[in-house]
């Protein structure tokens, strides 16, 4: 299977704001998905990605919390336990160049299905419990951007309107959790 490095859509994109439908059947389509999103999320480098990023509705993503675990997928995604709160720097790739602190859940459960359509269920704790949050925001239309302090969010806002206005180049978050 050859794999592509797709396009990152960049928010303001309206795709990122729409909540993606379920799959309804794992195919070679999707199996196709995860492998270039997973090149794409290397590529940016990133630790997670989820396909409206990259323009397709559908609820796929891929994940790796570091170099030394392998990539994970997750196709239709749910929490279905959560426990615990933290507070911890995200950015996204969607919107390069700014990190603000996220509360979020400090222990999940997550169900769905791998990559052949399997069911699979994830037990995660902090970083990468945050990952999987962060991802599943995506697939529900939701950015890290909703979820920060209304103060933050209007600064993050003008960030971004003064760089689309200027034409600035957004650079490249360089901290592990501003890469979600």
């Amino acid at each position: 299977m050859q794999m592509a490095i797709l396009p990152i859509r960049m928010y303001p994109d309206p795709v990122l704001r729409e909540a993606a439908p379920p799959v309804t059947s794992v195919d070679d389509s999707v199996r196709k998905l995860i492998a270039d999103m997973t090149e794409t999320m290397h590529a940016a480098p990133g630790v997670g990605l989820a396909a409206p990023q990259v323009g397709v509705q559908r609820r796929v993503f891929v994940f790796r919390p570091s170099i030394e675990e392998p990539v994970g997928a997750f196709v239709n995604p749910e929490i279905v336990e959560r426990s615990g709160e933290a507070v911890d720097e995200e950015g996204c790739l969607s919107i390069p160049g700014l990190a603000y602190p996220v509360v979020r859940s400090e222990h999940i459960l997550v169900r769905g299905l791998d990559g052949d359509g399997e069911p699979i269920e994830l037990e995660a704790t902090d970083y990468t419990a945050r990952i999987l949050q962060h991802e599943i925001d995506h697939l529900d239309g939701v950015l890290f951007i909703d979820r920060i302090d209304p103060d933050l969010r209007r600064e993050a806002l003008r960030l971004i309107r003064e760089r689309a206005v200027n034409g600035t180049p957004t650079p490249i978050p360089r901290t592990p959790s501003a890469r979600l």
